[in-house]
């Protein structure tokens, strides 16, 4: 749940919800000295239309993506790889499960 649901994301929205607020009210409760109730009411406007858009995009664009049936599961055994290290040597996964009890990876899906 918490990996498929961008929590961070809607946390720096109700953040910059907050900071859009605070810039409107201060618009409209001191027009003389910040000048701003055009530019005000367009830049929120401009925001829930971003908001909205991001919410659009993740909610209902985001189940149309495919499943990945190719990827293992969580707890199923990953097939032998081998990629290079930091210093370009080669290194298996065999080789760091003898080392190690574990080994996290990671996979990400494409469409970019």
């Amino acid at each position: 749940m918490t990996r498929d649901v961008p929590w961070a994301t809607f946390l720096l929205f109700v953040v910059a919800t907050g900071l859009l607020w605070t810039g409107v009210s201060r618009a409209f409760l001191q027009p003389q000295r910040y000048r701003g109730k055009i530019s005000g009411l367009v830049l929120t406007a401009v925001s829930g239309l971003l908001i909205a858009l991001f919410c659009y995009m993740t909610f209902a664009l985001g189940k149309d993506l495919p499943p990945s049936a190719g990827a293992p599961r969580a707890g199923q055994q990953a097939p032998d790889f081998t990629l290079s290290d930091i210093g370009g040597k080669p290194v298996t996964l065999s080789e760091i499960l003898k080392r190690n009890r574990a080994a996290v990876l990671i996979f990400y899906r494409g469409y970019w």
